[in-house]
């Protein structure tokens, strides 16, 4: 088995998709989560490349949150598009991720993703609130590369 593979458990993975699931629950705002095994680039670059390649970049509002994690790096980068990134405060991504790299430090990265997914969603729900005709624009699944 790749260390993909061994990074989370289908459990844990499921528990993921149902932390994105209630954080969406009352936002507007799309939330991902994409692990591979490396980023072979800048972890930044790459962030944004795989961004763009799930198309989160086309939400009506602009208000993505992917949440991207390079399993042999070592590394993880919370890219939110310009919507949501004009409204948070300037360390909001700063302290969600210091949230996320306290449970990592300890080998939890289940809570440790499930916790950065669920700040982020209630980031998004003061910003961009659900409202009635809202759909859920992107799959919750976790991708990988």
């Amino acid at each position: 088995m790749s260390k993909i593979e061994d990074f989370l458990s289908k459990e844990e993975e499921q528990e993921i998709v149902e932390a994105i699931r209630i954080a969406e629950q009352n936002t507007s705002g799309e939330i991902r989560v994409h692990i591979e095994k490396t980023s072979n680039d800048d972890i930044f670059n790459r962030a944004m490349e795989v961004f763009h390649y799930l198309k989160m970049d086309n939400t009506k509002d602009q208000n993505g949150v992917l949440i991207y994690v390079a399993v042999e790096d070592k590394a993880f980068v919370i890219y939110g598009d310009k919507g949501i990134n004009d409204v948070v405060p300037d360390n909001f991504w700063d302290s969600t991720k210091d949230l996320m790299q306290s449970h990592f430090k300890k080998g939890n990265f289940k809570k440790g993703i499930s916790e950065g997914v669920l700040k982020a969603g209630k980031q998004l729900e003061t910003y961009f609130p659900w409202k009635h005709g809202d759909v859920d624009e992107l799959s919750n699944e976790i991708s990988k590369g």
